[in-house]
């Protein structure tokens, strides 16, 4: 089960809107691409890479430049964020 976490959805609704002010179609299909990747998880929760400092791990999505942090919670995955490839994501706290 995918489970978005608030913030998760608040990025993907800054992305969505953020592109539909310049190409609607293309805010669309970016929406659908992260969501279409995200789901791939439910097959191999190994697609991300781990990156010391963030919490879980990360799905990078390079055809949008978009990377997408995730961790594993028993049977859930949760969706933590989504971020283009050059904002910097929030370090974990230790």
């Amino acid at each position: 089960m995918i489970l978005w976490e608030e913030e998760s959805l608040k990025d993907r609704q800054k992305i969505f809107e953020y592109l539909y002010g310049f190409n609607p179609i293309a805010a669309e299909q970016t929406d659908k691409l992260i969501e279409s990747k995200v789901s791939n998880l439910l097959h191999n929760l190994d697609l991300g890479v781990n990156r010391e400092g963030i919490r879980g791990r990360l799905l990078i999505i390079p055809t949008i430049s978009m990377i997408v942090s995730y961790w594993v919670d028993g049977k859930i995955i949760r969706i933590m964020r989504v971020l283009h490839q050059k904002q910097q994501f929030p370090q974990r706290s230790m």
